[in-house]
């Protein structure tokens, strides 16, 4: 038999036994723990700033406006379908209104608008017959005249002014491209209260005793070009402006723009009328053709789309709806064929129209429809 002494010992030494494996494992698992949460910190930490765009942001993207005030004003606008062709310029305007509230209410600061070239709105009075029928007459080929085109550019601008009236007069600025279109604007709208806005342009005149240049790269020739052909100074905006209405801009005037867009920043909503940019080939930079492809929302748009792959199709789209791809028989309004999320490229015009089949009868008619202006007039 042991004695006390040896089972007293024996009896410390269990203990010091259970006492030193127990906090071993309470600290095993404790160590274990706090791995485990500072990994997921970690992560946590990477996901929201290394890769934040995996997380909804509540802040807007770069494109969208900083004004409440315009994302909360009424245009007026409907709530037909945007996901049908318009029949006619009623129509049309109708749901461009509506595309652009839509656009606005997600405070988008950058729009693009495109009309079917020619466009016929019959927003102005033409008191002078003989004007009228200068501003309304083809020319020999049965296409529109120039001043049939400004008219038409002017008259959509006219349309926009009115939609943003809430805003006020003195905060919407009208840009067109030279002083004489700016002074048939305001001839036209002068006694019209609700065309109140400031009407400028971008200063482009007529150079005389033109000296042989040095070639330049195509930026470089763009920006000397504008520097040159404005009479007072380069162009910018008057202060207060909260709405900025560029009319049928070319590539010259698109360097304006986008001088204009760096300047004023988002608080600024800048929209292009009629700017065509699917038809501009290069813009200079990478930066522009980034700004006027991307930045810049196709709000809305009716266009011919390309007649040697589509022949009598049409293009249309109101934001935020996909792109539609129509056809437009001989008699009666357009079919729409196919329907994209992207503005189709012209391959896939074709593929659309391949798709379909067509009469002898209508194939012989199709040749006519050069642009929409016939159908919409």
């Amino acid at each position: 038999m042991p004695s006390s002494t040896a089972r007293f010992d024996e009896r410390v030494k269990r203990q010091e036994k259970q006492h030193l494996f127990r906090p071993l494992g309470h600290r095993l698992l404790h160590s274990a723990a706090m791995t485990a949460l500072t990994l997921i910190l970690c992560i946590a930490c990477l996901i929201t700033t290394s890769f934040g765009f995996l997380i909804p942001s509540q802040k807007p993207p770069c494109k969208r406006v900083s004004s409440i005030r315009l994302s909360m004003i009424s245009l007026g606008a409907n709530n037909k379908r945007q996901d049908e062709f318009p029949k006619d310029v009623k129509g049309a305007v109708s749901k461009c209104r509506a595309a652009v509230q839509e656009a606005l209410g997600r405070r988008l600061s950058r729009m693009d608008i495109e009309f079917p070239v020619g466009a016929k709105f019959g927003v102005e009075k033409q008191a002078n017959n003989k004007i009228k029928k200068q501003r309304t007459s083809r020319d020999e080929q049965g296409a529109p005249t120039r001043a049939m085109l400004d008219t038409s550019d002017r008259e959509l601008a006219r349309l926009f002014v009115e939609m943003f009236q809430p805003v006020g007069g003195e905060h919407i600025a009208v840009v067109f491209s030279d002083e004489s279109l700016a002074d048939e604007a305001k001839k036209a709208w002068k006694s019209d209260s609700t065309a109140t806005c400031r009407i400028l342009s971008t200063g482009r005149s007529k150079k005389k005793n033109v000296k042989k240049k040095k070639p330049q790269g195509f930026a470089a020739k763009m920006e000397a070009e504008v520097g040159n052909s404005a009479s007072s100074g380069p162009f910018a905006l008057p202060d207060g402006i909260e709405v900025a209405l560029f009319v049928a801009p070319g590539p010259k005037e698109l360097v304006q723009v986008e001088k204009t867009c760096k300047k004023v920043g988002m608080e600024t909503l800048i929209v292009l009328l009629n700017a065509r940019l699917s038809s501009i080939d290069n813009f200079g930079s990478d930066e522009a053709e980034k700004l006027f492809l991307q930045d810049f929302e196709p709000v809305f748009s009716l266009c011919a789309a390309p007649q040697e792959a589509a022949p009598a199709c049409l293009l249309h789209r109101a934001f935020p709806n996909d792109w539609l791809v129509a056809r437009k028989p001989k008699v009666g309004n357009p079919e729409v064929i196919a329907t994209f999320s992207d503005r189709p490229t012209e391959e896939e015009c074709r593929e659309a129209y391949d798709s379909i089949e067509v009469g002898d009868l209508e194939k012989n008619v199709e040749g006519l429809l050069e642009n929409v202006a016939g159908w919409f007039s």
